[in-house]
């Protein structure tokens, strides 16, 4: 049947029509024909779904821009591109038909059509923002979206094609070319939505150029020498990636388990990459690690005192990210940190490395006096790292969880790699699969080593309790509340 004996009829009530426009580009979505039947393309309800597919892209896209976003004209008039040459068309095919019903038919079931698009993306976009969808799903989504938005334009070519009887070769090469433009063209605007994040160069302070060393030396001043004849525990922690806030929480919040709760205060360095730490919190590299351990080696007693040293950052296969712009920095691998323990003079050590693929740090960490543990197998990855999350989903299973309720770290190991496995079952993430080497001597002192880090947790307790009637084996909430956080899903 030709266009030009298309007739529509609008119904008394607007809100009839406005139904009715819904259930045609329903039709429509579907390659029915019927969509000619039900639409009422009428001034009003162009204007009404033009507002409202307008508003729902907008909303969208705020739902999916990243914090500190703002407004963007250009990402707004490439949305409005594709309404404009719809209406154009509708335009054309009303002339040459003849019929000037078309004008509005075109535009009005691509703006329906398109509005129900925007509104389904953005409920996606609502879950995935709460990590209340399956892991497969988020590298999927993006997919998903481009299909969306060829699908309601594909679908209008093929009910008019088929309204004018096109031959079927016509309609596949319409549809292939329609295909390919859409693409191409929305690959190439993608990085203009209508909410975007205007990029900020990293910019070194001039106090910081000249407070970083001052930091590091005052850092590396309050290392206290050990006390003859006991073992003492020192803890050296590492975050790497400056770009997320979420290294630097885990890292701290570990020094403050550890100085709170082990007796390290004194005994202890944090070396931070962050991009609002600069003023406040000495920079990690390379240099400034070989430093902290030269002196953590040089205060403490070789044959007595232990090293708990953890780094949490992303990594890869044989190093973990060192990050920090517009500082340049090398990257840690673990045949340098090997090097680097080793020139320390620190024998005895607890080595905690979370990152994806961490396992790969294993075979040059391992050493008879040495105990490995990493968030993930050799070509894993581990989760948990953005700017909302305190700690990592391994940082918070150890060191929040498994490591308050246990007096081993053999068995805190255990338990948080069961609640790792959990979460991550619970979110459909593939299993990171934590490992954990305990060297050969290490195996006979540990225990020892052990019984002192948790004596001194009791210890504390007994202080902070002494004046009270809590039992000293009750550990007070407010000392580790701090460290109970959900993180979300994404990798290291």
């Amino acid at each position: 049947m030709p266009l030009s004996s298309l007739k529509t009829i609008s119904l008394q009530r607007f809100s009839l029509n406005f139904a009715a426009n819904i259930i045609a580009a329903l039709w429509m979505l579907v390659g029915s024909t019927r969509a000619f039947s039900w639409v009422k393309p009428t001034f009003v309800q162009f204007a009404l779904f033009a507002l409202l597919a307008l508003g729902s892209n907008v909303l969208f896209s705020w739902l999916a821009a990243e914090a500190g976003s703002v407004f963007n004209e250009q990402g707004l008039v490439s949305y409005l591109i594709w309404p404009a040459i719809i209406s154009l068309v509708g335009i054309i095919l009303a002339r040459r038909s003849g019929n000037q019903m078309l004008v509005f038919v075109p535009v009005v079931l691509w703006l329906v059509a398109d509005t129900l698009s925007a509104l389904l993306q953005s409920i996606v976009q609502v879950l995935g923002s709460h990590g209340w969808l399956p892991e497969w799903s988020y590298s999927f989504l993006p997919i998903l979206f481009l299909v969306l938005f060829l699908w309601q334009t594909l679908a209008l070519l093929w009910i008019f094609a088929r309204r004018q009887r096109t031959p079927w070769w016509e309609r596949i090469i319409i549809l292939i070319g329609a295909v390919a433009l859409l693409t191409i063209w929305q690959r190439n605007v993608a990085d203009q939505p209508i909410f975007k994040q205007i990029p900020v160069q990293p910019v070194l302070e001039e106090a910081a150029l000249y407070k970083q060393p001052r930091l590091l030396q005052q850092a590396l001043a309050s290392i206290d020498p050990s006390m003859p004849g006991k073992s003492d525990w020192y803890f050296m922690g590492v975050a790497g990636f400056s770009d997320q806030n979420v290294f630097r929480s885990e890292i701290n919040k570990v020094r403050e388990l550890f100085d709170v709760r082990f007796g390290t205060s004194g005994h202890s360095l944090a070396l931070i990459n962050n991009t609002y730490s600069w003023l406040d919190e000495p920079v990690a590299t390379k240099t400034s690690i070989l430093q902290g351990l030269k002196k953590i080696g040089q205060q403490m007693d070789a044959d007595e005192d232990v090293l708990f040293m953890t780094l949490s950052s992303h990594g890869d296969q044989d190093f973990i990210h060192l990050s920090n712009p517009p500082l340049e920095m090398d990257n840690l691998d673990a045949a340098w940190l090997r090097e680097a323990l080793d020139a320390s003079g620190i024998r005895w050590r607890v080595l905690v490395v979370s990152a994806c693929y961490s396992g790969s740090f294993i075979d040059e960490l391992t050493s008879p006096t040495t105990v490995v543990i990493t968030a993930s197998a050799a070509d894993k990855m581990s989760f948990g790292c953005t700017n909302t999350a305190e700690m990592t989903y391994f940082g918070q299973a150890f060191f929040a969880e498994s490591l308050r309720e246990n007096t081993s770290f053999a068995a805190a190991f255990k338990d948080a790699s069961l609640r790792v496995s959990e979460r991550e079952s619970f979110m459909g993430f593939e299993s990171s699969e934590p490992q954990m080497v305990v060297g050969s001597l290490m195996k006979t002192a540990l225990p020892a080593f052990e019984k002192t880090l948790f004596d001194k947790t009791r210890s504390s307790v007994a202080k902070i309790t002494n004046n009270t009637a809590v039992p000293i084996n009750i550990i007070p909430e407010d000392s580790t509340d701090r460290l109970e956080n959900t993180a979300t899903s994404t990798t290291e």
